[in-house]
C-alpha cells in the first residue's frame, strides 16, 4: 500500500512539472457572485454592439440616397462614351412657355379661364371660337368676304430681314390688295386664305397645331416667322380685331374683312398687344 501510494505521488508531481512546463493554466472557477456579474457584463457589451450595429445599419441608407443624389446630377459632360437617359431630368428643368408661335393666331398662358385649346376668355362683342371638328360647310350657300395680304411692316426693318429675301417684299409692302372673295358657309379665315393663295398662285406654307387645334401660317409669299427678326411673323385680323385663337377657329361671316398682316414686333408694330 505504501508502494502505490508512493507511486502515485511520483505520478502527480510528474503531472504537475509536465503542466508547468508546457505553459498550462488553471481555470479559476467564478463564484455564483461573480458569475452574475460577469453575464450582466456579457449582456451591456451585447446591448451596446446590436446599438451599433443599428445604428451603422440606418445609417447606409441615408449614405446610399446621397450617393445616388449626387449620381443623378452628375454633369453629362464629365460621362464619356455613356448613354444617359435624359427623360428622368425632365421635371427638374426649368421649361419656357411656347411663344414662337404667339404671332399667328396663339395667345399668352397662365390664366386659370383658358379653355381647352389655352385660349384666353374672349372680350366681350367678340365672337368666339368654333372648333373645325364640329363644323359643317355647306358648299350650297355661298356669301363674300373681303382679304388682304401685307407686310409693309417689313420695309421699315430691311436692314433685319433674312438676307436674299428683298426680292419677296413688294415695293409698297402690299402682297395682295384687299380684294372681295367668295366662301362657304362654315368656312373658317384659313379656308379662305389657303383658296386665295391657291387661286392667286401665291406661296403659303402653314401646319396645324393640335395643342391650339389651328393650322398656324409659317409663311406668305416666301416671307416666314422670324425673317425679320426673333419677333416677327404673321398674324390675322378680323374686321379690326386681332383674335386671341387660331384661324382655324375663327368662321367667317359675310361681309367680314380679313388682313394678313406681317409683324416685326409681336404685333405693336400693328397696334396690337395682346400677346404681351
Amino acid at each position: 500500500m505504501k508502494k502505490l501510494k508512493k507511486t502515485i505521488g511520483v505520478l502527480t508531481l510528474a503531472i504537475m512539472l509536465m503542466c508547468s512546463a508546457a505553459g498550462c493554466e488553471t481555470t479559476k472557477l467564478a463564484t455564483p457572485g461573480e458569475e452574475k456579474k460577469i453575464s450582466s457584463q456579457a449582456e451591456e457589451k451585447k446591448t451596446v454592439t446590436n446599438k451599433t450595429e443599428k445604428k451603422e445599419t440606418d445609417k447606409q441608407p441615408a449614405e446610399k440616397e446621397v450617393k445616388e443624389e449626387e449620381e443623378e446630377y452628375l454633369d453629362a459632360e464629365t460621362v464619356e462614351d455613356k448613354e444617359i437617359d435624359y427623360s428622368k431630368y425632365e421635371e427638374r428643368k426649368s421649361s419656357s412657355t411656347q411663344n414662337g408661335r404667339s404671332t399667328g393666331n396663339q395667345r399668352n398662358e397662365g390664366t386659370d379661364q383658358q379653355d381647352q385649346y389655352h385660349t384666353d376668355p374672349v372680350p366681350e362683342g367678340m365672337p368666339a371660337p368654333v372648333e373645325p371638328e364640329n363644323t359643317e360647310v355647306n358648299t350650297s350657300s355661298e356669301d363674300v368676304c373681303y382679304l388682304s395680304i401685307s407686310c409693309d411692316t417689313i420695309l421699315d426693318n430691311m436692314d433685319d430681314l433674312t438676307p436674299g429675301k428683298e426680292s419677296m417684299v413688294p415695293s409698297d409692302g402690299v402682297i395682295f390688295p384687299e380684294t372681295e372673295v367668295s366662301f362657304y358657309e362654315g368656312e373658317s379665315v384659313f379656308d379662305v386664305l389657303q383658296r386665295v393663295t391657291k387661286n392667286n398662285r401665291i406661296h403659303m406654307e402653314s401646319s396645324f397645331t393640335p395643342k391650339y387645334n389651328s393650322a398656324y401660317v409659317e409663311g406668305i409669299n416666301n416671307l416666314y416667322e422670324f425673317d425679320c427678326g426673333k419677333l416677327s411673323g404673321w398674324m390675322y385680323e378680323v374686321n379690326g380685331w386681332y383674335p386671341n385663337y387660331g384661324c382655324s377657329r375663327y368662321q367667317v361671316k359675310a361681309g367680314d374683312v380679313i388682313h394678313w398682316n406681317y409683324t416685326c414686333d409681336l404685333g405693336r408694330d400693328l397696334g396690337q398687344t395682346w400677346v404681351e
